[in-house]
């Protein structure tokens, strides 16, 4: 995946997908061959801190699930705050300072940033999930089936804020079951099923691919 890029990942339930991202991160360890992300072996666990500190910052990923991945006792002024923090410090007020950057960059108003995620729905929770990966300015951002759970309106926001987030701020990994989203934000598309590439090209080639298309409906994306 070239820097700058967008790629998806699309196929069946089960097919390895997000298994892929997880491993990118660092929350799965392939069991052969070798990950190389942001020009680093990341095939094997962090050795120490400071390591696990610089991977979190040049690779980020975005959970399907949004409200298991967000602290509930946290509102998400305060977790994006916490990233900047951890990653970047600096003084509060320059901190608050980005944590608005931010909320406006995804479109989420003061009110619902200062909201704790049970109050907010489910596009509303995916969207600050995205600023705190973006708090990092990672150079590479995995979103996994972002628009799951999302309604039809939900779905088109988001399509918006995924297209700003490749153009300004680096590189995309998309996990996705619509392929209609997939196809209309990605250089390339790579199709995997049982763990195997099947297809892989740009989106208008492997649209054309019989098998792929079988794969798509079998996912229930067309």
């Amino acid at each position: 995946l070239p820097a700058g890029k967008s790629l998806a990942i699309v196929g069946e339930s089960g097919s390895g997908k997000t298994t892929v991202a997880r491993m990118i991160v660092g929350l799965e360890k392939p069991t052969a061959g070798t990950i190389i992300a942001c020009g680093r072996d990341r095939s094997r666990p962090s050795r120490n801190g400071a390591e696990r500190k610089l991977r979190g910052r040049e690779v980020q990923i975005v959970f399907q699930d949004p409200y298991s991945s967000l602290d509930p006792r946290q509102t998400g002024a305060d977790l994006v705050d916490e990233v900047l923090r951890v990653h970047h410090g600096g003084d509060p007020a320059e901190r608050a300072k980005r944590v608005a950057e931010l909320a406006a960059l995804v479109g989420l108003d003061q009110r619902q940033m200062n909201a704790m995620p049970k109050a907010l729905s489910g596009g509303q929770r995916q969207r600050v999930a995205i600023a705190r990966a973006l708090a990092t300015d990672p150079q590479l951002i995995a979103l996994d089936e972002p628009a799951a759970g999302m309604n039809a309106t939900e779905k088109v926001q988001l399509r918006a804020l995924i297209d700003q987030i490749r153009h300004d701020h680096g590189t995309v990994l998309l996990i996705e079951h619509d392929v209609k989203l997939v196809m209309g934000l990605c250089d390339r598309v790579t199709v995997l099923d049982e763990g195997r590439c099947i297809a892989e090209g740009l989106p208008a080639e492997v649209q054309r691919n019989t098998r792929v298309i079988e794969a798509y409906l079998g996912a229930g994306g067309a």
